[in-house]
């Protein structure tokens, strides 16, 4: 598999179909995300595991940057950890998530890129998240986007994180990580977990 980056490209090292379950693992230890799609599915097998994260304080959080300029390689799974918890969130293709726990390993050193100029290293420098670390998670949503009007994204689903100083998501942004900060787009519908 071959992903686009600016002008570059970056290899991917593993791909296999299992039906609606892949495995893409970029290089990345320990990663090996099973994806679904739509609310049911995601809900079904990790709702009740988001919704127990409530109460927890946000202690860290790992993106993959490249060393080179700083960039945010956003398609590489957005690592969340609270307090000893770890939820690795990986938005790709227009509707497919992959939520896995305490599987990925942002010590180990990303390997298998050979035709990318750029070096992939984990990073825990984004200002979208730094102000929510050391603060209490309120409550976790899963938020399905659906428009008024016909749209390719519809249904897609993002993981909405909220703490009394704000809130954010990680949301597709198609075929993609996304992250947002702030009150959602009025066209998701909020499903709050673990209530």
């Amino acid at each position: 598999m071959v992903r686009p980056v600016g002008r570059q490209t970056v290899a991917a090292v593993s791909l296999r179909d299992q039906g609606r379950s892949r495995v893409v693992s970029m290089g990345i230890s320990g990663f090996e995300p099973t994806f679904l799609v739509g609310l049911e599915a995601v809900r079904e097998q990790h709702g009740s595991r988001l919704g127990a994260l409530a109460g927890r304080c946000l202690t860290g959080y790992a993106l993959v940057r490249f060393v080179e300029d700083g960039e945010w390689f956003a398609d590489c799974p957005v690592v969340l950890d609270f307090e000893g918890v770890r939820v690795e969130i990986c938005h790709w293709k227009f509707d497919e998530l992959s939520i896995s726990w305490n599987t990925v390993d942002t010590t180990a050193v990303i390997t298998g890129w050979q035709e990318s100029e750029f070096t992939p290293r984990w990073s825990s420098a984004d200002e979208r998240l730094q102000p929510f670390v050391g603060r209490k998670l309120r409550e976790v949503s899963l938020l399905e986007w659906r428009p008024s009007g016909q749209d390719l994204a519809d249904g897609t689903i993002a993981v909405e994180f909220a703490f009394d100083a704000g809130r954010f998501c990680i949301a597709n942004g198609l075929d993609e990580n996304s992250i947002e900060v702030g009150n959602p787009h009025p066209d998701f519908v909020r499903h709050l977990l673990g209530t």
